[in-house]
């Protein structure tokens, strides 16, 4: 099958003939019909995440059919349409699985970082981290619910109900989540670098308040500020514009450094926490969530063989909404 493969971090993706996935008993042989390119494909591409399995295929926001299963999956059949998200495993016995933390298993698998994801013409994945995809969107336009939107989900749920809720980083993830935090009557506020323009426009088409520039204070005091950004100097930034007893949710896997900051910033009761991965419990929650909004996702589709230029064009700011592969 042809795969788009990451033989060492810092180089550009090879297209590739390597041998089909052969699926073990709980796992699933899916041809792959759209993969999203996400800014963690980014960070595992730039060697900021740096223990990959290598080679490589990157991909963990995959939509497609089961072609074939293996002899202890039940919950899906032969034809389904499915999506394979981000946590690809865990062992089901330590004891952040068995208080309902799965996303803290410190033996997890990851799609597309320590398993081969999505930027191929076929994947395997076990049945028990796979999802039923709602029929109301297209293979493209649901692509990027499996990561953008259950991440951002879930940072949404941390940031609590948050009645005036800033979104740092206007991009795939901040694109989906304003639509739910609108649909649950939230005020939101939107933050991009300094400059997007563009950026801010599509904020407040999407129903923001207020849109500019990251260094700037809102015209008012924020419940809540989530990061999606991987820039560490936002972090003091949404500090000063969040209102005591309000949460700072760092929603990204990967983040620079965040620079000291005075503590009167943070007294207040003002508390800064991170998201780490997602759980089956939000994948279930938001993939029924989507449809009611309605979730409506702005995709920008490339061929697999152009996934270094999906990626070039993320790192550089210029996708707006989600960039998706579309296999054919």
């Amino acid at each position: 099958m042809r795969a788009m493969v990451l033989i060492e971090p810092n180089h550009s993706l090879r297209q590739l003939d390597i041998a089909m996935p052969e699926p073990g008993p709980e796992q699933l042989l899916i041809r792959v019909n759209a993969c999203g390119v996400c800014r963690t494909d980014l960070h595992i591409k730039d060697g900021e995440l740096n223990r990959p399995k290598l080679p490589l295929v990157m991909g963990h926001e995959i939509i497609g059919t089961v072609v074939k299963k293996g002899l202890k999956v039940e919950r899906f059949s032969i034809g389904d349409r499915i999506g394979v998200p981000w946590l690809g495993y865990t062992c089901g016995e330590c004891r952040y699985c068995r208080s309902g933390k799965e996303n803290l298993c410190d033996s997890a698998g990851f799609t597309g970082y320590t398993i081969d994801g999505g930027y191929a013409e076929f994947t395997k994945a076990d049945q028990r981290f796979c999802f039923h995809i709602p029929d109301f969107y297209s293979d493209a336009e649901a692509a990027p619910l499996l990561c953008a939107g259950l991440i951002g989900y879930r940072s949404l749920v941390m940031a609590e109900d948050a009645e005036y809720l800033g979104i740092y980083g206007f991009g795939a993830a901040a694109h989906i989540v304003a639509q739910v935090a609108k649909y649950r009557g939230q005020k939101i506020y939107a933050f991009t670098r300094s400059g997007d323009n563009e950026g801010q426009r599509f904020a407040l088409e999407l129903g923001a308040e207020w849109a500019g520039d990251s260094n700037m204070k809102p015209p008012h005091l924020l419940d809540a500020a989530i990061i999606y950004a991987p820039a560490g100097e936002l972090v003091p930034l949404s500090l000063r514009a969040l209102s005591k007893g309000g949460t700072v949710v760092c929603a990204g896997i990967h983040m620079s450094d965040i620079p000291s900051f005075p503590y009167r910033i943070l007294w207040g009761e003002r508390s800064i926490c991170s998201v780490a991965n997602l759980t089956r419990r939000d994948g279930k929650e938001f993939l029924e969530l989507a449809p009611k909004v309605p979730v409506r996702t702005e995709v920008e589709t490339f061929p697999l063989g152009e996934a270094n230029e999906a990626l070039a064009k993320l790192k550089g700011g210029r996708i707006k909404g989600a960039a998706v592969l579309v296999i054919e």
